[in-house]
């Protein structure tokens, strides 16, 4: 899916039940218009209509930045009103990627910026380039200000002295500084990140579908309530051909097959 060239693009493209979404606006650092949120909503959209895909890989193009956040353009004239517009609507499209009905990659490299790394940080799994920059420094740039939803989803991930430095202070932590906190899966020097995610990829398509699509519900409804059950997801796990199959697998002692139903 793409967008007009003046407003940047989001192409998706699906090859070996991967799908590639890559932000495609180089000049900009990939910086997102409003276009380009909608090309990403597009091309989940269109992983959640193909079964053939297993697994999402995003990244962004150019090899100089992920995304730098929202375009500063779309901002101008701006309301109190138009922002909580705004934050609602940006909101909707990163908690789609979070739904996404399969293993989300993010690939960063150069920098991760505001609307970025909301987007990376929404992704399950995130794989850096050596050297790659976190960060939400709109304290320091812009004087907006992030969501509850979006400052939850952070906090989750990375915890909440992090993110107050990172916003108050307007910090651009790097990957190495990151990856103690096991925000990251991995960090590769720029001629081994390709070898890296090809890896990554490898593994979670010889996973079992519907375990890794519940697990991932699961955890979304545990970040909203603490206390929350899931039968449902439970007994669609368990009463899954996948389960199954994976049963007498296991006790034949060969791989299993999965079909992902």
């Amino acid at each position: 899916m793409s967008a007009p060239a003046e407003d940047g693009a989001v192409h998706t493209r699906v090859a070996g039940g991967i799908a590639h979404i890559t932000f495609d606006r180089p000049q900009a650092r990939n910086a997102m218009t409003f276009a380009m949120y909608e090309a990403l909503a597009a091309g989940l959209a269109r992983i959640e209509a193909d079964p053939s895909v297993r697994v999402a890989v995003l990244r962004g193009a150019g090899g100089q930045a992920f995304v730098a956040g929202t375009d500063i353009e779309q901002f101008v004239g701006f309301t109190g009103a138009d922002g909580v517009a705004y934050e609602a609507r940006i909101d909707a499209y990163v908690a789609a990627l979070e739904g996404c009905r399969v293993p989300t990659v993010a690939v960063v490299e150069g920098f991760a910026v505001g609307g970025g790394l909301a987007i990376a940080n929404a992704c399950d799994i995130r794989i850096a380039q050596a050297g790659a920059r976190f960060g939400v420094p709109i304290a320091r740039t812009l004087g907006n200000c992030l969501s509850p939803a979006n400052l939850r989803r952070l906090s989750a991930t990375l915890g909440p002295s992090v993110v107050a430095r990172m916003l108050l202070l307007a910090e651009m932590p790097t990957a190495e500084t990151l990856a103690p906190l096991g925000y990251l899966a991995a960090i590769a020097e720029p001629e081994a990140l390709e070898a890296e995610v090809e890896r990554t990829c490898a593994r979670l398509l010889g996973h079992a579908p519907v375990t890794m699509r519940v697990t991932r519900a699961m955890l979304r409804r545990l970040a909203l309530d603490p206390g929350a059950e899931a039968p449902d997801l439970i007994a669609d796990c368990y009463g899954s051909r996948d389960f199954a199959a994976g049963v007498e697998a296991f006790l034949a002692k060969r791989p299993a097959a999965w079909t992902g139903t």
